[in-house]
């Protein structure tokens, strides 16, 4: 690593550290002020439940970087009762899935029909540079015997037209989406898109106009030739799930993932809001979409499966005046059709810090919990930075990103517990290690999607990252 990178790096890991731990604007020791401690607020008026909290529910006078974590989970339905799927699957039969890939891709469909019955209904597309397809058939069994047949007859031939295989799975969808309360289209792909539609801005439009329709989109890459950029914001513009298989020999136990997921679903459309109090400002949601109008930040969320859980990490700076006093951080709204329900639900809360002039009440009422979700948060913006830097062939600056991490989750450790960070610091030390094992194209393109991989489940995407 070269003296600029490193000083930037270290520069980078110190500003982080005292972000996460809250060590600016402490003051001096205090006669202590009685308050009552802000608690983590909890939520639920349907099939999700929100559960926030803060890093710091004490400051100082003056103004504070802070974390607000919130939690999204689906209510368990015993037995995980299925409810019935409309689904397409389209399957990349282009030239590069030749032989094993293609192969583990139809013993994949050919599981994920054995899971299906007569009340689901299922559409199997397969492009290379044309598109074929056998459309939409309930799951009987003489139906069931017929995609068994049709998928013994796919073949591999040509280029990689994803566009023109999204828009087959989504006519097929839609033609019976009225029946269904769940609707989805499983992409499978190994590589680049190099025929028809092949920008990534167009290509994304086409599943945000599914996903407007009411149609959610999985996407699974295979290999380490795919734009997984382009897959991940299928995923997140869908509202499903994303996964990368190095090995295709695991693309049956992720199709019965996506399958299990979509056929449990409890809510969609769900979107999670703060609302801003004056005074207060937004540094980031990280690691995911959203938009702001006036104080009101709006996220979109996946469809959500019982049982399932995703966190939301924001960073706000809030301004505390008065010793004693309370500060409004931010007011929360969760809304989503609670299909449990069959109807639109929204639950509410808010989250709101006490101001103290004592540093060690500040330090010692700091949330545990939220500390070590938002240093996970905070290491994945890391973790992107080292792949992009390890696919441009600048190592060692790659390994500085992921250094930087081990600092924060030390650091952490210290506030929360050693054990609390203790899976998270070894991640970072594998992931150092196949750094430093990535030597030629394939292994660093496999570095570079298992590190964005990781990346999305330490954002706190943790149902919808295979």
């Amino acid at each position: 690593m070269n003296k600029t990178v490193a000083f930037v790096s270290l520069a980078a890991g110190l500003a982080l550290t005292a972000l996460v731990l809250g060590l600016p604007h402490l003051a001096p020791p205090h006669p202590a002020t009685p308050v009552e401690p802000p608690r983590p607020a909890s939520a639920s008026n349907g099939s999700l439940t929100m559960t926030s909290r803060l890093s710091h529910p004490y400051i100082t006078p003056g103004s504070t970087d802070l974390f607000v974590t919130v939690d999204i989970t689906g209510v368990e339905v015993p037995g995980a009762k299925r409810t019935p799927v409309n689904l397409a699957v389209v399957i990349d039969r282009s030239g590069s899935m030749s032989g094993y890939k293609l192969q583990q891709a139809k013993q994949a469909a050919r599981h994920l029909v054995g899971l299906l019955g007569p009340e689901d209904r299922l559409a199997i597309v397969h492009y290379g540079s044309d598109v074929k397809s056998l459309p939409g058939l309930p799951a009987t069994p003489a139906n069931r015997e017929r995609m068994l047949q049709y998928i013994e007859g796919i073949w591999d031939d040509g280029g990689t037209n994803i566009g023109a295989g999204l828009h087959a799975g989504h006519s097929h969808v839609a033609a019976s989406r009225g029946d269904y309360s769940v609707n989805r289209i499983i992409l499978l792909s190994d590589g680049q898109a190099t025929e028809g539609i092949t920008d990534d801005a167009s290509l994304t439009e086409i599943v945000k106009s599914i996903r407007a329709e009411g149609v959610t989109v999985s996407s699974i890459g295979v290999g380490t030739d795919f734009n997984e950029d382009l897959m991940q914001g299928f995923a997140e513009y869908g509202a499903g799930a994303y996964g990368f298989l190095e090995d295709a020999g695991q693309l049956a136990s992720l199709f019965q993932k996506d399958l299990q997921q979509a056929s449990t679903s409890v809510a969609r459309g769900v979107a999670l809001t703060f609302q801003l109090p004056e005074g207060v400002m937004l540094g980031e949601v990280l690691g995911y979409r959203s938009s702001q109008e006036g104080r009101t930040v709006r996220v979109p969320l996946p469809d959500f499966s019982s049982g399932q859980v995703e966190r939301v990490v924001a960073r706000v700076t809030v301004v505390g005046s008065r010793a004693g006093s309370a500060v409004d951080v931010t007011g929360l709204k969760l809304a989503y059709t609670d299909l449990l329900k069959s109807a639109g639900v929204e639950s509410a809360a808010s989250l709101s810090a006490m101001v103290t002039e004592r540093r060690e009440e500040v330090l010692a009422r700091q949330d545990k919990d939220a500390t070590v979700y938002a240093t996970r948060a905070m290491s994945a913006k890391n973790l992107k930075l080292a792949a992009q830097a390890l696919r441009e062939g600048r190592k060692e600056e790659a390994k500085g990103y992921v250094m930087q991490n081990e600092v924060l989750f030390n650091e952490a450790g210290a506030v929360a517990s050693p054990a609390a960070v203790a899976a998270d610091l070894e991640e970072q030390r594998a992931v150092l290690q196949e750094y430093e094992q990535a030597s030629d194209d394939e292994s660093v393109g496999a570095a570079v999607k298992r590190t964005k991989s990781k990346a999305m489940k330490s954002f706190g995407k943790l149902g919808s990252t295979y």
